[in-house]
């Protein structure tokens, strides 16, 4: 059981961004965090399909936007190329125009509200980010299995990589 709980995780993530605008230092410093939280911990497989077995992890992931759809391009840890799915962002936008509103007054409400006020939008803040990681795994299912913890790492992830 320790060998699959190894392999079933992904070992690398990079963002291919060559096709949006230059980021940030505050976009690109969330992305570095975003991609940190994942390795530190992630759960990450790919299901067999028409009986064929998938070579064992761990992964490496390469996550990039491209004609306004989400790319996961899947390799082994050694390069070899194991799957690539592409996932609509349609069911998101809302999801994600919510977050990052709740996130601004969430850093908003740090500088001037008391405690018991920030803690109420935190909430809503994660509820939202909650979703979020609930639609991710909705739309991975039969492409790839996350946890929960990895669904809201992953979602986090992908606002990182959408401009505001």
């Amino acid at each position: 059981m320790i060998a699959i709980a190894a392999t079933a995780r992904l070992c690398r993530v990079e963002i291919d961004d060559r096709a949006m605008p230059p980021a940030s230092p505050e976009m690109e410093q969330d992305r570095r965090v975003a991609v940190f939280d994942l390795l530190e911990d992630n759960s990450f497989s790919l299901p067999g399909r028409e009986g064929q077995a998938v070579p064992a992890g761990p992964y490496a992931l390469v996550l990039a936007l491209r004609e306004k759809r989400l790319v996961f391009d899947i390799s082994t840890e050694g390069g070899e190329k194991v799957a690539e799915f592409h996932l609509a962002m349609g069911p998101f936008r809302q999801t994600v125009k919510d977050y990052f509103q709740i996130c601004a007054s969430y850093f908003d409400a740090v500088k001037r509200l008391p405690p018991a006020q920030i803690e109420a939008i935190d909430m809503a803040r994660r509820g939202i980010h909650n979703e979020g990681a609930r639609t991710l795994q909705e739309r991975l299912e039969g492409k790839a299995v996350v946890d929960i913890d990895t669904s809201r790492r992953l979602f986090t992830l992908i606002c990182a990589l959408i401009p505001e």
